[in-house]
C-alpha cells in the first residue's frame, strides 16, 4: 500500500501547475540540458541505453525549487539531444523509502533494466541522522521497459549493513566482471573516513557483503558518496564524490568534489588499487555526483548533477523564487590518456551549430568579435601563440583568463556569489566554450580539464571581446534551442 495519499498527489499537481505558470515567463531556462520540468533536480540516476533510447532518471522534487521529498524523474531520447518528459518512474511510496527515493544506478540484463537505489527513511525522535535515526536500504527494481515497475523489493536492508559504520550507506552501483555480478556502495565509517563497500551476486536477486573495495585515508574526507566503478583498456577508474576536503590553492574548492582514481583491481581480494593521486573532474562552481554509463556503441558517457550538495553560502540561483532549480551537464564521452581521465563533449552536439564564424587572427591589445545577442553559443578557440596574458571576456561579465599557467573562470555579478575558480593548466592550447542560457562548460585541452557554473546574465553583448598578444584560430556558432 501506498504511504502518499491522493491528497498528495492532488496537491503536488496544483502546485505544478502554480509553478508551470513562473517558470513560462523564465528567460533563464536552459536550451539544450536537462533540468526540471517544475521544482528541484539533482543527482542523475540510472543512466541506460535499452533498446536504442536513451533513459536518464534523476533525483527530483516536483513541487519545490529548494528541494524536499524526493522522486525520480525521468527523461528519454534517442540522439542524447532532444528528450522527452516522462512521467515520474519512482516514488517515496513504500515503508522502505518514505523519505525519498536517493540515488542508483541501472543494469541491463537478459532483456530487464535492474534498478539498484538507495531508500531513505528518518525515524522520529531525538537524532542526528548521521550515528542514529537514519535507515537507507538498497532496493532492487526490475522494469521490461524502463517506464513501469514490474518488481520492486528491498535486497541489502539497512540492519545486514557491516558493523564499523555510521547510517549513512548509499548510492549503489552494479557492473559484472567474469560472470558475476558486484556493487559498490558509498559510505561513512565510524573514524570518520570514507569508504567503498563491495557486495556480490550470481543472481543480481541475492547479495553478500564481500568486504571494502577501497579505504579513503583521513586527508580524503569523512564520507564517500555516488561510487562507479568501470573498466578502460588502458586502466580501471573508480569515480567518487568525497566529502571533507580541505581546499589547496587550485583545487577542492567546492564544500564536496568529485573525481576520480586511475588504477587496477585485486579480483582475488577483490580491492581496487589507486595507481594515481584523486584528481576532479570538474574544477567549476557547480559539479557533483557524476554517474557513467555504457551505451550501446560502446561509449562510457558520463552525466553529472550541475549543483553542488548542501547550501553553499556565498553563491545562489535566482532560478528558485521562479520555480525550479538545478540541471544536468551536457554529457561527456571518456577516455583514458596520457594519465588522464579526458571528458569531451559528444558529437551528437555538432547538429546544434548554426550560423558558423572561423577565423584566425594575430591579436596584439584587443580584438572585438561581434555576434548576434546570443545567450547560447558554442565556441572553439585554438591558441597557436601566445606571448604574456591572455583574456575572453563573454556574456555580461564573465572573463576567462590565461597567465601562461593557471587558467581562471571570473564571474561578475551575474555569478550571484560565484566568483573564481582556477586550474593550473601549464601549456594552453585549447579553449572550448559551451553557453548555455544560464551556464557555462569549459574544455581545456581537448578534455584534460573542464569548468562547470552557472551563471545568470540579465543583460546580453554584442560582442566578445579577446586581450592580449597571441595567435589564434576561432570558431564560433550560434546554437538551436
Amino acid at each position: 500500500m501506498s504511504n502518499l495519499t491522493s491528497d498528495y498527489w492532488e496537491q503536488l499537481a496544483k502546485t505544478q501547475i502554480e509553478l508551470k505558470e513562473k517558470i513560462e515567463k523564465d528567460n533563464w531556462r536552459l536550451d539544450y540540458h536537462l533540468m526540471p520540468e517544475t521544482g528541484w533536480m539533482n543527482d542523475p540516476n540510472g543512466l541506460v541505453q535499452f533498446n536504442g533510447t536513451y533513459h536518464v532518471y534523476h533525483q527530483y522534487v516536483p513541487d519545490n525549487p529548494d528541494g524536499g521529498l524526493v522522486h525520480w524523474g525521468h527523461k528519454t531520447s534517442k540522439d542524447l539531444v532532444h528528450f522527452t518528459e516522462e512521467e515520474i518512474f519512482l516514488s517515496p511510496d513504500q515503508t522502505y523509502d518514505k523519505d525519498g527515493v536517493y540515488s542508483g544506478s541501472a543494469f541491463v540484463k537478459d532483456d530487464e533494466i535492474h534498478f539498484f537505489y538507495t531508500g531513505n527513511v528518518k525515524h522520529p525522535g531525538e537524532h542526528d541522522y548521521t550515528f542514529s535515526g537514519r535507515e537507507q536500504n538498497t532496493v532492487h527494481v526490475v522494469s521490461k521497459d524502463g517506464f513501469t515497475v514490474d518488481y520492486r523489493e528491498v535486497c541489502i536492508p539497512h540492519e545486514d549493513y557491516p558493523e564499523g559504520f555510521t547510517d549513512h550507506i548509499r548510492d549503489p552501483k552494479v557492473f559484472e566482471k567474469d560472470g558475476m555480478y558486484y556493487m559498490v556502495l558509498g559510505a561513512r565509517a565510524l573514524n570518520h573516513r570514507g569508504k567503498i563497500l563491495l557486495y556480490k551476486s550470481d543472481d543480481l536477486y541475492t547479495w553478500t557483503y564481500h568486504g571494502i573495495f577501497l579505504e579513503g585515508e583521513k586527508e580524503m574526507g569523512y564520507m564517500w558518496e555516488c561510487p562507479d566503478f568501470f573498466e578502460l583498456p588502458q586502466s580501471d577508474i573508480l569515480i567518487l564524490s568525497p566529502q571533507g576536503l580541505k581546499a589547496t590553492e587550485y583545487e577542492f574548492e567546492n564544500p564536496h568534489q568529485a573525481g576520480y582514481y586511475l588504477g587496477r583491481t585485486d579480483w582475488k581480494t577483490h580491492q581496487f588499487i589507486p595507481e594515481s593521486e584523486f584528481k576532479e573532474l570538474d574544477r567549476g562552481f557547480d559539479f557533483y555526483a557524476p554517474q557513467t554509463f555504457l551505451d550501446e556503441s560502446g561509449r562510457r558517457l558520463l552525466f553529472a548533477w550541475m549543483g553542488i550538495g548542501d547550501t553553499v553560502p556565498e553563491y545562489s540561483n535566482p532560478t528558485v523564487p521562479r520555480g525550479w532549480q538545478h540541471a544536468l551537464t551536457m554529457p561527456r564521452e571518456l577516455t583514458v590518456e596520457n594519465g588522464l581521465l579526458k571528458q569531451r563533449p559528444l558529437v551528437e552536439y555538432q547538429t546544434l551549430r548554426q550560423k558558423e564564424m572561423a577565423l584566425k587572427e594575430s591579436i596584439d591589445g584587443q580584438y572585438e568579435l561581434t555576434v548576434p545577442q546570443q545567450e547560447t553559443f558554442e565556441l572553439l578557440v585554438d591558441v597557436e601563440k601566445l606571448d604574456g596574458d591572455l583574456s575572453i571576456h563573454l556574456k555580461e561579465d564573465t572573463v576567462l583568463t590565461f597567465d601562461g599557467n593557471i587558467f581562471s573562470l571570473n564571474h561578475g555579478v551575474s555569478g550571484y556569489g560565484r566568483s573564481v575558480r582556477s586550474v593550473e593548466v601549464g601549456n594552453l592550447e585549447r579553449i572550448h566554450v559551451f553557453a548555455d542560457t544560464s551556464s557555462l562548460e569549459i574544455f581545456l585541452n581537448d578534455g584534460d580539464y573542464v569548468i562547470t557554473s552557472r551563471v545568470y546574465p540579465k543583460q546580453l553583448k554584442e560582442n566578445i571581446l579577446i586581450e592580449g598578444q597571441t595567435d589564434l584560430a576561432l570558431s564560433y556558432w550560434e546554437l538551436k534551442k
